[in-house]
C-alpha cells in the first residue's frame, strides 16, 4: 500500500534511481495503491545515460509492497521494499526498461502486464 509522496524503488533499467507518487490512477478520491495498479510518479535522480530524465513524470506499474495484500486463497504477501517498474502508457502496458530487478508479484501479469510478468526473474 502507497500514498502520495511515497518513494520506491525502481526494479527496473529505465535510468530512474527513486520515484516519488504524484497520483494513483483509480479515481479522484482514490488514497492508496496496492500491487498491480498504475500510478504517477515523478524521477528524483537519474542515470545520465538512462532513458528517463531527472524531474520527469512516469506512469509506474506497482510490483512490491511492503504491507501485506490478502490473496482468495487466504496467504497473504508481502515484500521488503516498494518498487515500480516505469512504463509508457497504462493502455500499452510496455515496459520503458529492458530488464526487471528482483520479484514480482502474481497480482501484475492477473492485471494483464503479462510482458512485465515475463521479463522478471521470479513471480511469486
Amino acid at each position: 500500500m502507497v500514498q502520495h509522496r511515497t518513494i520506491l524503488k525502481v526494479a527496473d533499467n529505465s535510468g530512474a534511481k527513486a520515484l516519488m507518487v504524484i497520483h494513483i490512477f483509480g479515481g479522484s478520491q482514490r488514497r492508496y495503491g496496492y500491487v498491480g495498479d498504475v500510478l504517477n510518479c515523478v524521477v528524483q535522480g537519474a542515470s545520465p545515460i538512462g532513458t528517463v530524465k531527472d524531474s520527469q513524470i512516469v506512469k509506474v506499474l506497482l510490483v512490491r509492497t511492503r504491507k501485506e495484500k490478502r490473496r482468495p486463497d487466504g496467504s497473504f504477501i508481502r515484500f521488503s521494499d516498494n518498487a515500480g517498474v516505469v512504463i509508457d502508457t497504462a493502455q500499452d502496458k510496455n515496459p520503458i526498461g529492458t530488464r526487471i530487478f528482483g520479484p514480482i508479484a502474481r497480482e501484475v501479469k492477473d492485471k494483464g502486464f503479462s510482458k512485465i510478468a515475463s521479463m522478471a526473474v521470479e513471480v511469486i
